[in-house]
């Protein structure tokens, strides 16, 4: 086969469709609205839609493999046949044996058979969460049907010039779990014996085969560097009448660019957003033979790419290697980015003229390509700096007053006035029993109550009337934790639509679209506010829900807040400061509403930071600098609270073990992290580390439909007992209960509540 030229491309293509297709189908199926065929023709179009946006740009080759119906890495798992056997055990028997619905059991649990779902972890720093691979002595790897086999010969026969995109072997293993003592590297052989058997079904289709090796911008053991190598050494002598581009992102390769160099394949990609210092040693040591794919325009956020800054680097790039040998594309996938800027009718024009979304981000790949081939005018790159400029420039970007603040900030008010010893006395007024259960916030959002707030958003309700409707919630849901006999209780969160884009809507420096939405998981989207200028808090935010919310109960109130480092991760944030700079401006709002609540009488204030390992840099030589400035943010938010003032917060899919010294500092009173589908071994942790304060381990998974029995959650509690000191541990369950169903919600906490009943009356 004639290897076709390279161009121009982006490293995957958002799934979703523009108007969330994906999750609207994939949600009638679960219900039984539509079948499987209906499901599958729906997928069809939607692949046939991205494929021809990224022609019609004209990217030089469209990406195939990028489509899921839940997560790419749970599909590559079902490719390799790595399946759980809990998953596999009665296939022959049931209907629901398709390779999807199997994607969908091992994704969210099988309710009628009461088999829990697999482990779900946040991919590299994103908040895109992937299926975490179960690896056993009894797992078995036979090579199943695969999907991207099918979709790229599709793609080919449509008339497109398909370039599949796979996730590499190494980074697929170094992101899965050992269970027992096994040890997954042991099944290496198999699983490349796989992928070439794949990677060949691929080359009678594709020219190039993109696979995703982001491992490489991670510290890598001496060992695992030479796997590596074999590795990529054994996929490229088989491959014959293909290329593989090797792409990397995220970060910087450092140390493992001679890996990436002497891989074997023909092409290497880089992520030129977050690890432009490595640009120049990449550019003079790359191999005469390979090519090398930059990737200048960001994958990971919203706004326009300054063509003149891309421009210098492929310039630079292009006097070493030469043009032939260099390609355009995108930094990483866009799957993390909204589909397309034209469908936001509300965004200020101003402020419009300042973004790119995918569809435009394909059409920037492209011209950046022209502009390097001299095809377009100047006048292009002349406008575009004129906009990089007057964003940069415009008032309504700068705030005197918010800078000012910052830099006024004084040690002390990072520190609570007394240490958690003395703070657990003075808290005694609280009146909690041993083993005090809570929820972590929300609870289910109804269509009534969806439509609601549409009603008021659109002018169709009045303020009186929608508060009226608010409140009717509010007292329900207090009624519901009082019969179910929780000790401490929340108001449910009716009122917010997202726990970011809520406290973003009343903050300074925020926008917001009306269909920028991006995939967490599965079917579970957000739409990230839009973070452009200094931030402020315009009144308090959440005190007259909470207030009415206490009036409701004799029993304590949590307020709920979200944290500055999550409010800073799930938005689109400004690149013309640095992060830190941003964080410490929200973390000043989240402390004024903190003053208020308390002034309000609220004496349990929740600050959630589940974010907070997600924004864990790669590198370990980064990760001091970073935690350091994202615990002094929750500690300026959080540490103007009185010492009677129990401060909570929240950590959800995280590996603690690593930052569990940072937890510490954050010297929240209560911590509650996600743990259930680890079966508590999340908890192992604290063998090592004497975490000082008192902690919430999740005892069940609210993103499965699953109920978990009583037993079962006595079992959890009974292993997180060996960890944590009764008097220390709270029960809730792992996360927010937003996207469950009342029935699933109220009888798996009344299961929680009898756990915690037997337990406290067993001597």
């Amino acid at each position: 086969m004639t290897v076709n030229t390279l161009k121009s491309h982006c490293l995957g293509f958002p799934r979703i469709g523009s108007n969330r297709e994906l999750k609207k189908v994939t949600e009638s199926y679960w219900k039984n609205l539509i079948s499987l065929d209906e499901l599958l023709a729906a997928a069809e179009e939607l692949k046939q839609k991205n494929w021809q946006t990224q022609k019609n740009a004209g990217l030089s080759h469209v990406a195939t493999g990028d489509f899921s119906f839940y997560d790419h890495i749970l599909d590559t798992t079902i490719m390799l046949g790595a399946i759980p056997p809990r998953f596999t055990a009665n296939c022959n028997t049931q209907k629901n044996c398709s390779e999807i619905d199997l994607a969908f059991r091992m994704a969210r649990g099988d309710v009628r058979q009461n088999i829990p779902a697999m482990q779900m972890m946040k991919w590299f720093d994103t908040n895109y969460h992937y299926i975490v691979p179960e690896f056993s002595s009894q797992i078995l790897l036979p090579h199943r049907s695969c999907g991207i086999v099918r979709d790229t010969k599709t793609a080919a026969q449509l008339g497109f010039s398909p370039k599949p995109v796979l996730v590499g072997p190494m980074t697929y293993l170094a992101l899965s779990k050992n269970f027992g003592n096994f040890d997954r590297w042991q099944l290496l052989d198999n699983v490349i014996e796989i992928y070439q058997s794949v990677l060949h079904e691929l080359s009678e289709s594709a020219d190039w085969i993109q696979l995703d090796e982001p491992i490489l911008c991670t510290d890598l053991s001496n060992e695992t560097k030479n796997t590596f190598q074999k590795t990529y050494q054994k996929l490229n002598d088989n491959l014959k009448n293909s290329k593989i581009l090797l792409a990397t992102y995220f970060g910087t390769l450092d140390e493992n660019l001679e890996l990436a160099l002497s891989s074997g394949c023909a092409g290497l990609h880089l992520d030129l957003v977050r690890g432009n210092s490595q640009l120049d040693s990449v550019a003079k040591r790359l191999p005469p033979e390979m090519i090398f794919s930059a990737g200048v325009v960001d994958g990971r956020n919203i706004w326009r790419t300054d063509l003149s800054s891309a421009l210098g680097k492929l310039w630079k790039i292009q006097a070493e290697i030469g043009r032939e040998r260099v390609v355009i594309a995108s930094s990483c996938s866009l799957l993390h980015c909204p589909v397309d800027l034209n469908n936001e009718t509300k965004i200020d024009s101003e402020l419009k003229n300042w973004m790119a979304f995918s569809v435009q981000k394909c059409d920037e790949i492209v011209l950046l390509s022209d502009l390097l081939d001299g095809k377009v005018s100047e006048k292009i790159l002349e406008e575009n700096v004129q906009l990089i400029q007057q964003r940069k420039t415009s008032p309504r970007v700068v705030d005197e007053k918010v800078q000012k603040r910052c830099v006024s900030v004084q040690p002390e008010m990072f520190r609570r006035n007394e240490n958690y010893s003395e703070r657990k006395k003075l808290q005694q007024h609280l009146n909690l029993p041993l083993l005090p259960t809570t929820t972590i916030g929300s609870f289910p959002q109804t269509n009534e109550i969806r439509e609601t707030r549409r009603k008021f958003r659109n002018g169709e309700i009045t303020q009186t009337q929608y508060e009226s409707f608010m409140q009717n919630i509010i007292t329900d849901v207090v009624r519901k934790q009082e019969e179910l006999g929780l000790d401490v209780l929340v108001h449910g969160e009716p009122e917010r639509n997202d726990m970011v884009e809520y406290f973003g809507e009343q903050l300074n420096g925020f926008c917001f679209s009306e269909n920028g939405w991006v995939q967490s998981y599965g079917n579970r989207y957000v739409k990230p506010p839009i973070i452009f200028g200094d931030i402020s808090r315009k009144q308090p935010m959440t005190v007259a829900w909470i207030k009415f919310a206490q009036s409701q109960t004799a029993k304590p109130m949590k307020g709920m807040l979200t944290g500055p480092v999550t409010i800073l991760c799930w938005s689109f944030v400004r690149d013309d400061i640095p992060r830190a700079e941003v964080c410490r401006q929200i973390a000043l709002a989240i402390r004024d509403e903190v003053a208020d609540l308390e002034n309000a009488g609220i004496k349990i204030i929740q600050i959630d930071e589940a974010a907070l390992r997600e924004g864990l840099p790669l590198r370990k030589r980064d990760a001091d600098d970073y935690l350091t400035w994202a615990t002094d943010a929750f500690c300026l938010a959080s540490s103007g609270a009185d010492s009677r003032t129990q401060i909570h917060t929240h950590i959800c899919y995280s590996e603690v073990n690593s930052i569990i010294r940072w937890l510490a500092r954050m010297d929240a009173d209560v911590i509650s992290i996600e743990s259930s589908r680890s079966g508590m071994k999340i908890l192992e942790v604290f063998q090592e580390f004497e975490y000082p304060n008192e902690i919430g381990p999740g005892v069940y998974d609210i993103h499965s439909p699953r109920v978990p029995s009583k037993d079962e959650i006595i079992g959890l509690l009974k292993k997180a007992l060996q960890y944590i000191p009764k008097e220390r541990l709270w029960v809730n369950p792992d996360c927010g209960l937003k996207t469950r169903e009342w029935n699933e919600t109220l009888e798996s906490l009344k299961n929680m509540i009898e756990a915690v009943l037997h337990l406290r009356n067993e001597k």
